[in-house]
């Protein structure tokens, strides 16, 4: 692998990350909700693990060739992504005391996850672009380029994720309005991002 290939795959790998979306929806939750954004941000590259895990397998093939699978990754992925929004829109996470206790770690791991690792756009995206970034005729083999562009993209995941919950909560810790307005935005995102999944699965 070329110095300008693994640089030309970082710079879309910002782009992507640097994009809001699921992701940056449930970093801004878990910022406002607990007191580190650590096990939040560990569950979103746990997700990006496993799906780089799935793309360097070969399986991620498999998937979307057949018939129905993708579409039950959808449906699950959306489901999931629509409960998470919808609870957040109706208990709105605001920093205090008593929110910072009320999930476990764990909790937080899986949850973050479920929110990227359940994303079939996130495992097509995986798909099609990393392969373009990789060299057949370099001495690492194709699976190592895989996993190492996907080391690259999680790196950044965690930069900007744990930038994005943290920084949500010191700005909005003193303005509980503020970080209510925020939190149901994170859910309504989270909500839209699951319906527009599901429309697309049925038109």
């Amino acid at each position: 692998m070329t110095f300008g290939m693994v640089a030309g795959f970082w710079v879309v790998s910002c782009l992507l990350v640097l994009t809001p979306g699921a992701d940056w929806a449930y970093a801004i939750s878990a910022g406002l909700r607990h007191r580190s954004v650590v096990p939040a941000v560990s569950g979103l590259l746990a997700g990006y693990l496993i799906i780089t895990a799935v793309v360097a397998a070969g399986a991620a093939a498999l998937i979307t060739s057949t018939p129905g699978a993708l579409t039950m990754l959808t449906l699950a992925g959306a489901a999931y992504l629509g409960y998470l929004g919808v609870t957040t829109v109706l208990n709105p996470p605001v920093p205090s005391a008593t929110s910072e206790v009320s999930t476990s770690w764990r909790a937080q791991v899986f949850r973050g996850a479920a929110v990227s690792g359940f994303n079939p756009k996130a495992l097509l995206l995986f798909l099609a672009l990393l392969p373009q970034f990789t060299d057949p005729d370099a001495t690492w083999p194709l699976t190592a380029q895989l996993v190492a562009l996907g080391g690259v993209h999680m790196l950044m995941c965690a930069l900007v994720y744990t930038g994005v919950g943290a920084g949500s909560r010191a700005v909005l810790k003193t303005r509980p309005t503020a970080a209510k307005l925020v939190s149901r935005g994170s859910g309504i995102a989270m909500t839209a991002i699951a319906l527009g999944l599901l429309l697309e699965q049925l038109s």
